[in-house]
Formats: C-alpha cells, structure tokens, sequence
C-alpha cells in the first residue's frame, strides 16, 4: 500500500474514533437531548396548570441529572478513563437490567417525542429568547454532527 493511501487511512480511523468518543456524542447528541427537556419542562410548567407544572418539575429533574451524567461521561473521556456510568439516567437503568443500549434506544425515542411535542404542541412559538436560543443551539449541534457523520461515512464507502 502507497504511504499516501495508509496517511490518509490513518486520517480516517483517527476521524471515525473521534466520532464515537464519549465526548463527541455528549456534546453533539446527549447535551442537546438534555437542552430539549430542559426547555420542555420549562414550556410544561408555563402552561398554568398544577399537573403540567408538576410535571414540568419531574422533566426539569431529569434533564439536569441526564446533563450531568453526559458532562460526567465528557470528563472521564477528556482524562482517558471509562465512565462508571451511562449517558443518562434510563440508560443507567438498562444497565442495571443489563440492556442499556436498548434503554438509550428509549431515551432517543422519547427525547424525539418531545421534539414533536414541542413544535406541534404550538409550545415552541412562546420560548423565551434565552430558552430559543438553547433550542438553535441544541438543534444545530444535533443536525450538523449527524450531517456531518453522515457525510463522512459516505465518503468513507468510495
């Protein structure tokens, strides 16, 4: 094999590590899963009433656990050691049942759903700037990376 050809292999391998690293997926798809609650519950308690304000409380608390573990999982990755514990908090009980991808699986579901809910629920049009703005972020971290991971695995196929 030419040296360019291996360089270039190496260049890719490096790049697909990267984009499977605890950090990478914290920061591109845990993070911006926990804004989307974060927010969902901030929306849920707005609306007035008690139960959606409890609610809204029970999501709030989710989300900050589920974004400490994904700043967790970033920490131990940045210092080279694996991580005691999963992305988020459903996860961490598939672990304890011995199926955590399948309960990460759940939690992808479920952060998608309060996605749906948010824009047809008509919620998203009353945000603060400050909540719309974690939103842009959150989305825009979330959709690039996914582009961009798409992209290169494509080209990775040629």
């Amino acid at each position: 094999m030419p040296t360019g050809n291996r360089s270039r292999k190496q260049q890719s391998d490096a790049l697909q590590r990267f984009f499977v690293r605890p950090f990478f997926l914290s920061l591109t798809i845990g993070i911006p899963f926990c804004l989307f609650k974060l927010v969902f519950g901030l929306s849920a308690m707005r609306t007035g009433a008690s139960g959606f304000a409890v609610f809204g409380w029970i999501v709030i608390a989710w989300a900050c656990a589920d974004l400490a573990m994904n700043i967790g999982r970033s920490a131990y990755d940045l210092a080279g050691w694996a991580a005691p514990f999963e992305y988020c908090t459903i996860a961490q009980i598939g672990r304890a049942l011995g199926r955590p991808m399948v309960f990460l699986a759940l939690d992808t579901l479920l952060s998608f759903t309060i996605i749906c809910v948010m824009l047809w629920s008509g919620w998203i049009t009353r945000l603060s700037p400050v909540e719309a703005y974690l939103w842009y972020g959150a989305t825009t971290l979330n959709l690039i990376s996914l582009s961009a991971v798409s992209l290169y695995n494509e080209i990775r196929k040629e």
